[in-house]
């Protein structure tokens, strides 16, 4: 089964272990999988997913962690969190987002691939090739770290990043932290989402796009101060706009470029 966490989610819900009597793998993609939603498919279908990263211009698989059942011994090969290691003869490189200097282990930065896998180039489109594939390397716009051992962790989106006051701020940890403090226990569904409109003083603005939560935008802005977030990383309690649902794509994920239209059209820009 190769899967993202949307679609994990929904058949938690709606399947039987029945439906998936004949499992053995699960991978799954696309966005991060919290752990807690690995533990509800693993009690409830008996198999336990596990992460890989891929893309289409990398034809497409470039990393996965060893499924259980596929390990010569318990572990061997997996790192929950991550999205594993990469496939033989791929190479990662982790650089400067700005200046593509190679960064030192351990330090998030771009993530850049090459291997037999990467594509040729885009058909008929010379210039978007040219931007994509730099040095035969292909810019994944990816924030990444590899760890020791080699595992590849994938920390942010660099479009998923508001640069406000000259500092670059993480949506994805901010909408964590958010999602964390707001939802019920056992609750899967994604309650907000961190976007950006411009802003004439300080760049750009974050927005919070919610569906009904229990806790108000002043007490999220509260619990994200006693995080120790910084102030520039705390969206203001009138950057919350509620929606009756967020916007997914037919994959199951987040439409981020629908969310951010969203919020142009509430708060302008």
């Amino acid at each position: 089964l190769l899967s993202t966490p949307t679609f994990l989610r929904t058949y938690i819900k709606r399947c039987t272990p029945e439906d998936f009597a004949s499992l053995d793998i699960a991978v799954v993609g696309a966005e991060k999988m919290p752990l807690e939603l690995a533990d509800k498919f693993e009690e409830k279908f008996g198999v336990r997913p596990v992460e890989g990263y891929g893309a289409t211009e990398l034809a497409p698989l470039v990393s996965v962690n060893v499924p259980p059942s596929r390990a010569k011994s318990p572990g061997e090969g997996l790192c929950e969190g991550s999205v594993g290691r990469p496939l033989p003869e791929v190479e990662i490189k982790i650089v400067d987002p700005e200046t593509y200097e190679p960064l030192p282990q351990g330090t998030d930065g771009m993530m850049l691939i090459t291997g037999p896998n990467l594509m040729k180039g885009y058909l008929h489109d010379p210039d978007r090739t040219a931007e994509a594939v730099q040095d035969g390397w292909y810019v994944t716009g990816d924030i990444a770290r590899l760890d020791a051992d080699g595992f590849i962790h994938i920390t942010g989106r660099q479009s998923r990043f508001s640069k406000i006051g000259g500092e670059m701020v993480p949506h994805v940890t901010i909408e964590e932290a958010i999602q964390q403090f707001v939802a019920r226990p056992d609750d899967e569904q994604v309650l907000a989402v961190v976007t950006a409109v411009p802003d004439e003083k300080k760049g750009e603005r974050l927005i919070v796009v919610n569906v009904a939560m229990d806790k108000s935008p002043e007490e999220v802005c509260q619990h994200l101060s006693g995080l120790g977030f910084p102030n520039l990383w705390i969206p203001s309690a009138d950057s919350f706009l509620q929606v009756d649902e967020l916007p997914l794509l037919g994959s199951g994920k987040l439409d981020l470029k629908r969310l951010q239209q969203v919020a142009l059209e509430a708060f302008g820009g």
